[in-house]
This record gives structure tokens, sequence and C-alpha cells, in this order.
């Protein structure tokens, strides 16, 4: 069972100093006339305490009397050499003296007992004529998987007489001198940790110092235990729990001190016990940034410092100023003179060592960058011929970095200036450490800042579908000075492993700083932004980067090409609230509590250490039983310290219970390995307890599922490389997905047509030579794999050289419209989110001389010379395009003509691009009128999207051009498709909530979650959040105030979610078919709950809300095989439950008058709370069988009930006073079956699928009349899911043929 028990913030203890016999001959070497000073010695390890410290045997063995047990319980780690002196692990009380023996030690791994004594003194260990000032420095130690120890040490000195030599309070000489000689000894004290805790673990060993000093200038020494004191002081710790991540700090008490363990904020970002602004300190801005981008680039690093303990302060505040990007080389801060061979190691590493060996180790090692801490430089060592090329971080990241900075105030002294003087040192301490704690998390936002700025642009080059990262891309749009840095950090293990994160989509601080960095109108372009300047920003860069605007070149690819969607369509009208433009960079300010550890008992025997555990339970039960539920974050903290103190006493079940809590209250803390362990060792008889509970058995159930479920998860990284084999369309859909060109199949498939086009004229020549026999061979064999073409019987596949040539024309063609300079007096007439995409040749037309340009809302022609603008039409304003000639004797000049309702025609003498640019004006307008009829702002963007494929088509393919690329022309074939007058009056706008996937996803649940206007200082959180559950386990937020993406996928689970309900502001329902309810935090947008109880699908909640607070709140949930629960939603119990006999469809249910209505596929039940059932609703077929029922409604204020068929398009309403038979039918004519209905005001909204199997129909009913009041077609899928949004519109969901959000406006 001990292997099982959790851990203490103590790993283990250890005493070095000079060997007992080095001091005896020192003492006894001393001549009569002198003193000999400063003798030098070893050091060696004197004592290890590793925990525990107390045991259950020892209590049955007589031993409760004795604070401690003599010999370590655990037995992993043996120590086999033999020792010459007193054991440190056992004292023989019952012989004068003692022998030499083996003893076994339970030592952590990665710590080193050999390497130890000389980091406890990296200087030298001499013999002083006069005690010095206790001195502590820092340790870190790391395995050989990465993971990371900590230590404090500190080095006091012992007084030492001669004649008087202590070992465990034992004298163990006497040497009777006439004259006594006095010298001191120093020692060391080191406590080792898992976790990072410098300042606590400094307090604690300051506070045990000062009193053993008190003790021996006392001149009690020799009644002292000195090796008791150390484990007592090594107990104590070992009894205090690391606090979980959040916002939970835990104090003890070792007086008069009050120890203060912080906890983090973020479960992946370690704990920042130190004073992080040191670095500040002791570094310019310009140095720190040099530095860092050193520990980017993994260099050979060394720091340097007269102060041990700044070297390890110094190097770990570097480490948490690149947080989330870790540094995974060998990392050792502070380095011994015998240790120093260690620079000669070849690969990267982050090191320290002593100022004094700053000339040897310059002069000596080649290719070292030397940090002087104390002086605040950075220099090279001199072997190298050339100093290393490390080039500046990012202008604008250090710019933007610069200028935070100098508002930090560094100095607590001046946060004193205005306070009167007070002599409680506990105050005095928290009101420092209070100051230090504010300022931590303004740094590390400040750093945090930095690395996003640095880092944010390369969520656009992912492909998260097959985890490419295209690395040329990104490179091409830095900047010439900013392409060194960024060529060598892409290469580095850091920024791969960063990689791995951000494709694996991984919320930590870099993501949620970044969501907050990106401007509320720009998050709809989070994943696929424009990789071309809008206006906006052409105006920002000659204002402020004028010098990088030549030299910039963008040269990315443009999946899906997003325009700014809201200019043209005016959805802003649409919003429920209005939306805030303000930058949200405000940092949220979390309230930190503090929980006070019980006293600790003295003797700490195994009985009064049961006891301080049965102390710490109380504690917590009582903070358990005083937390309301609105505080759910602070109850988990409070659950999982409760479990971990009824794990150490032994309580298993006790403990399995607390984290069954937690499981269903935060999943970020839940100790899953732990919880395995105990599992795994729980005796018959409570594993046989624990099946008799529902909720520990489902606990068991789903860790043991999970552990045989786990699956390595694929973190790989690739880089787009371009293929060296023929494609057929399978291959070529990829490689096209890969390169991030596009993601739409669809788009690709039509691609992949045009440029195969090319190859068949390619084949006509390689099949000429060959007989009718070979030919016929040829296509049977490629039958089977290739497609062959409907026009020569040719396989169709892709050469790599085509899909070179298409490759490189489509990033050069990119590269030239990025390279476009509009000046002032052009950008002025376009809107500010507008881009160039394409620019013909200077060409002769009746508007004067210049070039054609092409945006996603309009042509215009920019005219040489004088630089000028000319708007030759919007795309929405042209009547006729058409290809005419111009005469200029003798010649014929082919011209585009475009003719428009505002202006006379527009003649431009195109020559050969002429047949390219009608295509190209053609499906732009074609788009726009699609857009405008379905308003569908995304046809816009996939109409542009052709057109740059048809540009890369035609300027890769030498013959048959225009007619590969007129493959493309997918809306100028469908601007024809008429969209029905009610329609078009009803619908206001459509939304792609799978703008971020390369298909479609079926929208299966929708919920309007209104705003919190009382909290405009929230921002973005204030407003008003449309929640979309795609397939998958997918779920998509979008802001109801600009109808734009906030938040691309938050996972919950992998199955598909049935049922959405928002239970109150900060907490959202979700059901799923996995048969579990997830909760997610919609203020952190994470999803740390789960309610697992239901064994089936969860297909429907409802919320009872009998009042304002959580625990005036109740939610039924239903599975599919009649199991209903009641929770409480303020602590997630079960307040009640129960089983419909004889149910396997139970898809959804309602509340009304205290009863549930329950749809069971072909019954209604009007059921009790109790599970009673009180009245069966049922609809008999014109054969005598009975309908099916796939949706119900309640109409509270006519008392009625609404039933839609799932068989077929039938709509009942029902007195629900006389449920024998409905009170009206309505037919809705061309719909198969009903799948979704909602209320709104007086009507009724029914989402069905339409008798074509590819239709999805609306139907408005007016509630009052009874009869069908409009038909609405906008999706070409059936309509799964429909939410309203207060009263006002309504808005749809749709398969995944068509995966489309509709917003429809409420008469």
């Amino acid at each position: 069972m001990a292997e099982v028990l959790p851990h203490g913030i103590l790993d283990i203890c250890v005493v070095v100093g000079a060997s007992h016999e080095k001091l005896k001959e020192i003492c006894q070497a001393i001549p009569k006339d002198g003193i000999r000073s400063h003798c030098y010695l070893s050091p060696e390890i004197r004592s290890v305490h590793v925990p525990p410290f107390v045991s259950k045997e020892d209590s049955r063995f007589g031993n409760s009397d004795q604070s401690f047990t003599s010999i370590s319980r655990r037995r992993s780690f043996k120590k086999k050499k033999e020792l010459k002196h007193t054991n440190p692990a056992a004292t023989n009380a019952n012989a004068g003296h003692i022998e030499s023996q083996s003893e076994e030690f339970s030592i952590p791994s990665n710590i080193d007992l050999q390497g130890l004594p000389q980091l406890c003194f990296p200087g030298e260990l001499q013999i002083e004529t006069e005690a010095k000032e206790d001195r502590y420095h820092f340790l870190v130690f790391t395995d050989v998987f990465g993971t990371r120890t900590y230590g404090v040490a500190v080095q006091f000195y012992r007084l030492i007489e001669e004649g008087n030599s202590f070992q465990h309070g034992q004298t163990n000489w006497n040497v009777h001198n006439q004259r006594m000689s006095t010298l001191y000894a120093p020692f060391s004290v080191c406590v080792i940790s898992k976790f990072p805790y410098y300042t606590a673990f400094k307090d604690c060993l300051s506070r045990y110092v000062v009193s053993f000093s008190l003790m021996v200038h006392a001149k009690t020494c020799q009644e002292l235990d000195f090796d008791h004191k150390v484990r007592q002081f090594a107990a104590k710790l070992a009894l205090v729990p690391s606090p979980p991540s959040g916002t939970l700090h835990l104090v003890f008490n070792l007086n008069p001190l009050l120890i203060v363990l912080p906890s983090r904020e973020d479960p992946n970002y370690p704990v920042a016990d130190l004073d992080i602004h040191l670095p500040l300190l002791c570094f310019k801005p310009k140095c720190i940034l040099q530095i860092l981008t050193c520990i980017l680039m993994e260099q050979r690093i060394v720091f340097l410092s007269a102060d041990w303990a700044l070297l390890t302060l110094v190097a770990e505040c570097f480490i948490l100023y690149l947080h989330p990007l870790q540094w995974q080389h060998t990392y050792v801060p502070i380095l011994s003179k015998e240790m120093l061979d260690f620079l000669m190691a070849p690969t990267a590493f982050l090191m320290g060592c002593h100022i004094d060996y700053f000339k040897e180790v310059k002069s000596e090692i080649e290719d070292l960058i030397l940090v002087n801490i104390d002086e605040g430089t950075i220099t090279f060592s001199n072997l190298a011929a050339t100093e290393p090329d490390i080039p500046e971080m990012p202008s604008q990241a250090a710019e933007c970095f610069a200028q935070r900075i100098e508002s930090l105030q560094l100095h607590y002294d001046l946060e004193l200036s205005h306070l009167g003087s007070s002599s409680d040192i506990s105050n005095l301490r928290m009101r420092r450490r209070n100051w230090q704690q504010n300022l931590n998390l303004t740094i590390q936002e400040l750093f945090l800042v930095l690395v996003v700025n640095m880092f944010r642009d390369v969520s656009d080059y992912l492909n998260y579908e097959y985890r490419v990262f295209n690395s040329e891309e990104f490179l091409k749009t830095r900047t010439v000075s900013d392409q060194p840095f960024y060529k060598k950090v892409l290469e580095t293990y850091i920024f791969h492993s960063f990689l791995k994160a951000r494709l694996s989509r991984k919320m930590d601080a870099f993501s949620h700083m970044e969501l907050r960095m990106c401007p509320e109108s720009n998050r709809v372009k989070m994943r696929d932004n424009p990789r071309r300047p809008t206006m906006e920003q052409m105006v920002m860069r000659r204002e402020y980067h004028f010098d990088h605007l030549v030299t910039k070149r963008f040269a990315a690819s443009l999946p899906n090409l997003p325009v700014d969607i809201w200019q043209d369509f005016s959805a802003e009208h649409l919003s429920i609230r209005k939306n805030k433009s303000e930058n949200a960079m405000k940092k949220s300010t979390k309230s930190v509590r503090t929980l006070k550890l019980p006293e600790f008992r003295s003797p700490l025997n195994y009985s009064s250490v049961i006891a301080w555990y049965t102390d710490f339970i109380n504690l917590l039960s009582k903070a358990i039983n005083t937390t309301g539920q609105e505080c759910s974050s602070l109850l988990a903290r409070y659950y999982y310290l409760r479990g971990l103190a009824y794990l150490m006493q032994e309580k298993y079940l006790e403990a399995l219970s607390d984290f069954q809590n937690l499981y269903k209250t935060d999943l970020d803390i839940f100790p899953k390995e732990l919880v395995k362990k105990v599992i795994g060792v729980l005796p018959p008889d409570q594993r046989s307890q624990a099946g008799q509970k529902p909720e520990l058995k489902r606990l068991i159930s789903i860790m043991l599922e999970k552990e045989q479920n786990v699956t390595a998860s694929d973190e790989h990284v690739k880089k787009f490389e371009l293929p060296k084999t023929h494609m057929h369309k399978e291959d070529f859909l990829k490689r096209i997905q890969e390169s991030g060109i596009v993601k739409d199949v669809g788009t690709i498939l039509r691609l992949f047509d045009a440029l195969t086009i090319v190859n068949s004229e390619k084949n006509k020549l390689k099949y000429r030579d060959m007989t009718t026999e070979q030919i016929t061979t040829a296509k049977v064999v490629s039958r089977s794999v290739f497609y062959l073409s409907a026009e020569t019987g040719h396989l169709k596949q892709i050469d790599p050289e085509t899909f070179r040539v298409f490759y490189n024309f489509w990033k050069e063609s990119e590269a030239e419209a990025h390279e476009v300079n509009l000046p002032l007096e052009v950008i002025e007439y376009l809107d500010k989110n507008e881009s160039v995409f394409k620019l013909s040749s200077a060409v002769k037309t009746n508007y004067g001389v210049g070039k054609i340009a092409l945006t996603q809302k309009r042509l215009f022609l920019l005219k040489e010379g004088r630089p000028g603008y000319v708007e030759i039409s919007k795309f929405r304003d042209i009547m006729e395009v058409e290809n005419v000639s111009v005469m200029f004797f003798p010649l014929r000049i082919p011209a585009l003509k475009i003719k428009t309702a505002l202006k006379e025609p527009f003649v431009g003498n195109l020559k050969t691009e002429r047949d390219l640019w009608q295509l190209i004006v053609k499906e732009m307008w074609a788009g726009r009128t699609m857009a405008d009829k379905h308003k569908d702002p995304q046809y816009i963007q996939e109409a542009l999207t052709n057109v740059l494929l048809m540009d890369a088509v035609v300027g890769c393919t030498q013959s048959r051009a225009i007619y590969a690329a007129s493959k493309l022309a997918y809306f100028d074939q469908m601007r024809n498709l008429v969209v029905p007058k009610t329609t078009l009056e009803t619908l206001k706008h459509k939304i792609n909530p799978s703008a971020d996937q390369t298909s479609p996803q079926a929208v299966n649940v929708l919920l309007y979650a209104p705003g919190n206007p009382n909290y405009p200082e929230e921002g973005a959180n204030a407003n008003p959040k449309l929640w979309c559950a795609l397939s998958e386990g997918k779920v998509v937020l979008i802001d109801a105030a600009s109808w734009c993406i906030q938040q691309h996928c938050i996972q919950v689970g992998n199955s598909k979610l049935n049922c959405m309900l928002g239970v109150d502001t900060s907490q959202l329902w979700i059901g799923s078919q996995d048969s579990c309810i997830y909760i997610i935090n919609t203020c952190s947008m994470s999803c740390n709950k789960q309610l697992t109880e239901h064994c089936t699908d969860v297909t429907d909640m409802v919320l009872e809300d009998q009042g304002s607070n959580l625990s005036q709140k109740c939610v039924y949930s239903c599975s599919l095989d009649g199991s209903v629960i009641c929770w409480d939603v303020s602590t997630l119990q079960i307040k009640t439950n129960f089983q419909l006999s004889n149910c396997h469809t139970l898809t959804a249910i309602k509340l009304h008058n205290c009863m549930l209505w329950c749809c069971v596929g072909d019954a209604l039940l009007e059921v009790k709370k109790t599970g009673q059932v009180f009245r069966t609703l049922i609809l008999e077929n014109p054969n005598g069988s009975r309908a099916f029922f796939s949706c119900f409604l309640v109409l509270p204020g006519k008392n009625q009930l609404v039933t839609g068929c799932a068989d077929k398009g039938e709509v009942c309403f029902w007195d629900m006073e006389n449920l024998s038979k409905p009170w009206q039918k309505i037919q809705l004519q061309d719909c198969s079956s009903i799948n979704c209905m909602i209320i709104v005001k007086n009507q009724v909204w029914i989402g069905s699928k339409g008798l074509d199997k590819a239709n999805g129909k609306i139907y408005v009913i007016d509630a009052d009349k009874y009869y069908v009041e409009k038909e609405l077609v906008a999706h070409v899928d059936m309509v799964r899911a429909l939410c309203s949004a207060e009263n006002k519109y309504v808005l749809s969901g749709a398969g995944r043929e068509d995966g489309k959000v509709a917003i429809w406006k409420v008469d």
C-alpha cells in the first residue's frame, strides 16, 4: 500500500559536512600555541532522511512514544557502500559504538547522492576560526526523462571544540588538552522536492537554522540530538501536501514564521515561488532579449555570478519567461569546481558556475555564451574564430516588450514610501509577499505577450488534419531583418515541441493569450487568415514600418480565402448586444484564497501524525460544508486535499469518494494515475464495498476502461514537401490540403480535373507510339487504381512536375499581389478590410491607361503615371460581361467589356489576358449574386478561391489553358438557382461553423446564451453567444454580437452531442452519445467537469429553476435506455432517479406543472417525479400501427402539446385535458420527417427533412390559427437543430451535406 500513498512537499532531506573522522583529526592536530584556520575538507553526506518517518508497525511494536522509527521502512534503493562511520539513517542506541553496515534508503531515482555533497558546497568546505553568516543557494536535478527535482541548501557553521564533536548527540572522542581551541565547521542541510518552492523552503530552513543556532550558543549542544532535530524538521515538511493548481494557497506555521505554498494558476504552468523580477534588476531589456534569443536557439549557455543563489534563481526566471516554450536540454544551473568539465559537452545546455572561473571558461572552451549576472553583460568564449551569429529578436515583438517593461515598478521600497511602520513581522512578510505575487503575475503576462507576438502567426501555417507546418511559407512572410531569427528557431527542439502543442489544439497560456490579444473583429480570421495585407494594414505599415514594406514578401497559401464578410452584409445589425471594439487585453484578476494547515503535534509519532491528518480532514470538511457551488473551483481543491488526507490514513473508500466528487467538479486537477493505483491495490473487501456504491462503481469502471483504451496520441509534426510520384485523386486531395492552398474537397476535385487536362495532352504523346494491345493493357491495369479521363480514356493522374509548376506559380502570384504598394490616394477609396488579390498588366482602357485590380468586392483601375483610382464596378452592380474586339488599324485587339447600371461600359484592351479575366470577372460576379441571394458571404470567399486557382492553372498550362481553368468556374454555372421569395425575405444571414474543418460538419445542437450587459468590463465575455455542437464532440462558439467565430473547437469527448443546456451564466451542460454529461466553464472555455452516471446516450436535459441561487436549481437528464436522473446543480449530486420500464428509446423530456413529459418513440408519457407513469399519449396510423414521435413541445399558455412524427410530415396539436385524439392535425407538404421544433412568440418553427434526400425545410406554423404560415428553404441537408435568440431571430443548423447555420428574422 505504501507505494500508492502520495508524498508531501518533501522528497528527501540530506545533511552534508566534513566527515566525523576528519573533524576529529583536525581537533587532535591543533598545536597548543595556535589555531589552524582555513583548513579545506571534502564534503560528505552525514545523514539522509526520507519519508515515511513513522509507520503503523512502530505503534504495534510499542514504539508509539518515540518520535520516529529508527530505520526507514521503504527499501527501494540500496546504499551498497560500506560506511566507515556511523550510519546516518540508523542509530544503535543500545551500543557504545556504531558498527559498519549496509543500509537501505528510499532515495528518489533522479537524485545522485554521490554528486550531492559537491552541489551543497559548490565552493570550498573549510574550517573557520569564527562563525560566518548562513548562506542559501538553490539546486535543480534532471533525470534522463527530463523530470526535474528541486533543492534548497543552507550552509551554516557549528562550533566544534576539542574533545567535543557530536554525532547524533553522542560524544565520539575525548582528548584532554590543557588549552582549548575554538573552530567552526560548515554544515549544509539540503531539502529536495518535486516542487520548486524556493522561497517557502528557504523560509523553513531559516526558521530551523535560527532555532538550532540559539541552542548552540546556549551551550546545550551536548544534549541536542542533531540528527533527531533534522528528522523532526523533515517529518513536518513530509506531512504538508502541495496545493493543486488554481487559486488556493496553503499556509502552515513554523513559529514565528507562516510559510506560504503558492499554487499554480494554470495546471500546465510551473510554480513561481521566487522573485521573477531579479533578471530585470540585473540586465537591461536589450540584454534580456539577447539571452532569451540564445535560449530559443538552443545555444550552449553559461551563467556566472559570485552569488551561488543567483545562478539558479536567474536561470529559473529565464525558463519561466519563455513558458509555454520549454527548455528540454541539459540544465544544471550550479556547477561545482569538480564539475566544470561538464561545460565540454557538445550539445545544447544551460549551466551556471562561479564568476571566479570566468577567465578559465572563456579561454579554454569554445562556442559558449557567457552571461555575467553581476555585471549584466553577455560575452563569448575566446576560442571561437568568430563570435556566434545570434540574430536579434523580431523587431515588432521587441519594441512592444521594451515599451511595456518601462512601466514596471521593480523596487518594493517605493511601494512603502506612503505606509507607516509595522512591528508585526507576519504583516510585513504578507505585505511583501502580496506585492511580489502581483509583480510576478504582471511580469509573466508581459513575457507571455512577448512569446505570443513572436509566434502568433504560426497557427496560420498549420494544417491540423495532417499535422503539417509549412515552414517555408511562414519564413517568407517574415521581414528580411527577422528571417535570420526564425530560420534558426524553427529548427530547434523547443519550437518543435511548441508545434506539437499547437497542432493538438492545446488550450494553454499561449492559446488563451492569443485569443485575448486578437481583436474581436478579426477572430473569424484566426485560423484562415487572409495572408494579403488589407488597406488598414497597408496604412499601418506605411506609418510605422515603411522601411519593411518593400522587403516584406507575403507568399503564403490562402486556404479558403476569408474576406471581410460583414462589410457588405451588415450583419452587425443582427447582433443582440452592441459589440465592444476594445482589445481584450485586461487580465482577469482571480481572488486568491489561503488555507491554514493544522498545527503540528509534538512529538511526531504515528498516533500524532494520524491525529494531524484527522484535524486536516475536519478542517477541509468544514470548509466544504461552508463553501457554495458558486465556488466550485475552490470546492474541487478541498476535495482534492481531503482525498489525499484520507489516503494517508488508509481510508481508501473515503478517498475515492472525494476523488469521484472531484471528477465531477474539476477534471483539470483530477489525479488520474493516483486513483488508478488506489483502485489497483484495493483489498477484496473494500473493492466489494466500492462495487455496492453506484458512484464509486462508475468511477472504477471509467478508470479501468480508460486504461484499456489508451492509445498513443499522434504528436508528430511534418513539413510540407512537394510530391515525388504521380498522384491519383485521393493523393492529390491530401497533398493540396497539406499545402494549405485550399481545404474544400469539392474545390480540390475540380482543380484535379483542371490539372489533368494538361496530363491528357501529355498522355496523347505517350500513347501515340504504343500498339492498341499495349494501350488496352495499360488501361485495364490502371482502372483498379486510377481514374480515366472521359474525353481521352487516358489515366487521370497528376505528375510531380505539373504539381510543382502549379504550386510555384501559385506562390509567385501571391507574392506579386502582396507586394502591391498602393498610394494613399487610392487606399482612401477602398474599405479598410479590402485586399488586392490580382493585378493585370498595364492596359489601355476607355477609363485611361493602367492596371486592372481585383479585390473581394470590386474592380478598379490603378492608373499609370500619376497614381489614381478609377472604379470600374462593384461585383453586385455588374449587368453583363462579354468578350469584344477593339479596332486598332490594322489589328483587332481582344478586349473585355463590362456593363453596369451606374456608368458607361468599361472596355479594357486585355489582349492575351482577356479570356482569363472574363472567367475571373464572371465567377466573382456570380459569387456575389449567389451570396446576395442566399445571404451567405462564404460564396464570395469560395468564388475568390476559384478565381485564384484559375489564375494559377492558366499560368502553369501551356495548352488548352482557358478550357482547363473553366473547370473551376463553379458559381458561374450556379448563378440561375432560384431562391423562393419567402425565404429571401426571412433569411438574414448564414454562418459556417465548420470554417476550420476540411469538410462540412453536421450541426447537431444549437444553444443561444444571452449576454451579461451588466458587466461591460468583461468585454467579449459579456456578449451573447451561440454554441454549436458539431460532429465528433466538437463545440464551436460564435459571438452573437458580431456573428464571428470566437473559438473554433472545444473538444468534449469524441462522440455525437445530443443536447445542450445553459444552467447559468458560467455553466453549459452537454449530453453526449458516449453516456457522459460534459460541463463547460463558459469563463475559461474549458471542459473540466463530467457526470458519468448514465449508461447509454444522454438524449435530453431540462432545467427546473426555482430561484436565482444554484442551490435552487436542478437538472433532469434522460438517456436512451429510459433512465431519468435529477441533479442538484449546486453539488452535482443525484437527488432522485428512476427507470422507465420497458423503454429503450427515451429521446426527449419536458417539465410542465411539476410533471415530466417523456417521448419514448411510439408514445408520450406524463410521469411524476418519482417515476410513476400518470398518462400515456399515442397516435394511431390508419393501418392501426402507432406513429413514432421525434419531438414535441409544451405550450403552457394554451395548455396544449405539439407533436412531430419521425416517419411522416404530420404535426398534431393536443389538448392536455384530453389526450385521446389530437385537437388539430397539419400535414406538411413535401416533408418526409420532422426532426426538431421550437415555439417563438405565437409561432411553431419546425425543422424537417424534405422528400428530396438532400433538402432541408423549415415550416412556420401559426399556433393560433393552426396553418402553415411559411415554408423556408435554405439548407441542402435536413434541418437538425433550431434555437431562438431572444424571440428576435431563429437559428437553424443542418446536416453535414450543408453544415451551416442560418439566421432567420421572426415576424
